[in-house]
């Protein structure tokens, strides 16, 4: 099960670095950058927690986790530049789960994001969050296991490394550049297009039904591959 996060940030800046961060992380990012849209993307799918700046274009972020509380328990951690005691106490009177202040370390940011998670969605288990199933297929992150209707698949470290790329971002565009840098992270300036080229197809011929018209792991041309959830 793919958890959807949702940013609440108005810094383009930062609201990029952390959605790429979180997105890394396997979560599925829901974006706002004002308390207008962020009660839009909370209409519009289930969130498992929220990400909340303070200071935001058009309010308040405590007087927006106070409105959200009325309604719904989603987690909330709140986002700010100001450490002061008064603040933090605020947040978390108010009903935050946790405060976090700018800047941050970013392991230590994604460690509490999890602990949010666990302390809060228990029902949420990791063994859920290593699934990433599309159609017949079930790639079990934790053990690099792939199943095609229940038969399992064999697959080298790399395959695995590029199929868990791709289904952790479904209907995300990567470009080739950025499947070389994180299939191959200490190999990526010296390698070229063709190795990400020669993967994909033989990843196709294991996963595709008809590998030559591909369902799942297609290209879109000019700009690098999508995988098809």
């Amino acid at each position: 099960m793919e958890l959807r996060l949702l940013l609440v940030e108005d810094d383009d800046s930062l609201h990029r670095g952390i959605q790429f961060t979180l997105q890394q992380e396997g979560f599925q990012v829901a974006s706002a950058r004002s308390l207008a849209e962020a009660r839009t993307a909370l209409r519009s799918g289930e969130t498992h927690l929220m990400l909340l700046d303070v200071q935001l274009p058009d309010g308040n972020g405590f007087d927006f986790c106070a409105e959200v509380r009325k309604e719904r328990d989603v987690p909330i951690i709140f986002l700010t530049a100001s450490d002061q005691e008064f603040d933090i106490v605020r947040g978390l009177d108010l009903g935050g789960d946790d405060y976090i202040t700018k800047p941050f370390r970013l392991r230590e940011f994604l460690s509490r994001i999890h602990a949010v998670l666990r302390r809060r969605a228990p029902h949420l288990r990791e063994d859920d969050r290593n699934l990433l199933s599309t159609g017949p297929l079930t790639l079990n992150v934790s053990e690099m296991r792939l199943e095609k209707n229940g038969q399992e698949i064999s697959l080298s470290v790399t395959e695995f490394r590029l199929l868990a790329l791709l289904m952790s971002h479904p209907r995300v565009v990567l470009s080739k550049d950025r499947i070389l840098q994180q299939v191959w992270p200490d190999g990526a300036e010296v390698l070229d297009d063709n190795t990400v080229a020669v993967n994909v197809r033989r990843l196709r011929e294991k996963v595709e039904e008809d590998p030559q018209n591909p369902q799942y792991l297609v290209t879109v041309r000019g700009a690098g591959y999508r995988w098809n959830a």
